[in-house]
């Protein structure tokens, strides 16, 4: 998948939780050294810190791991000119993030777009990954709906900006563009 002509190549995984799309963004990303892993999720509590190794350890050692919670845009600016291959792990979380940091909701979308323009900065393959939470039932309070609707949105402007779109369902990938 690796673009391997100093252009960028953005491929976007989709899916609910434990639907395999992280297994899939890293096969997708194929082989290409250098390799970074941007990991978004911040260990708050105890279960998380567990998932955060379990998938640290999951992942080939030739990965090198970023944790960048808020600022992947800039990360992506500063560093993504160093690898062939990024890989960002999750883009939900990223949101969950930024709206945690005080984000006016008004700039969200905004966030976005810059995140897309930063990714192809990069000179080759850069997976997003992102989970699909608009598959279930209408959130019972205004804050929940207010993220789903979000990262609903989010994911139509990574989906559109992308050149390819997976989504994982039980581990199973179904490409959509």
């Amino acid at each position: 998948m690796n673009a391997g002509n100093g252009s960028s190549h953005l491929c976007f995984v989709l899916g609910g939780a434990r639907s395999g799309k992280s297994r899939l963004a890293l096969t997708l990303a194929g082989n290409a050294l250098p390799r970074a892993f941007v990991a978004t999720a911040e260990p708050g509590d105890e279960e998380m810190a567990a998932r955060i190794r379990q998938h640290r350890e999951d992942r080939d050692p030739t990965w090198e791991t970023q944790e960048i919670p808020i600022d992947v845009s800039g990360w992506l600016k500063s560093k993504g000119v160093l690898y062939k291959t990024v890989v960002i792990d999750c883009l939900t979380l990223w949101l969950a993030n930024l709206l945690g940091s005080g984000i006016q909701e008004s700039k969200v979308l905004s966030s976005i777009d810059e995140l897309m323009q930063s990714a192809r900065t990069v000179p080759g393959s850069v997976v997003l990954v992102s989970n699909e939470v608009g598959l279930g039932i209408v959130p019972g309070d205004a804050v929940t709906r207010q993220f789903r609707d979000l990262a609903g949105a989010m994911n139509q402007r990574v989906a559109a900006a992308s050149d390819a779109v997976y989504l994982s369902v039980s581990g199973l990938p179904m490409q959509l563009k």
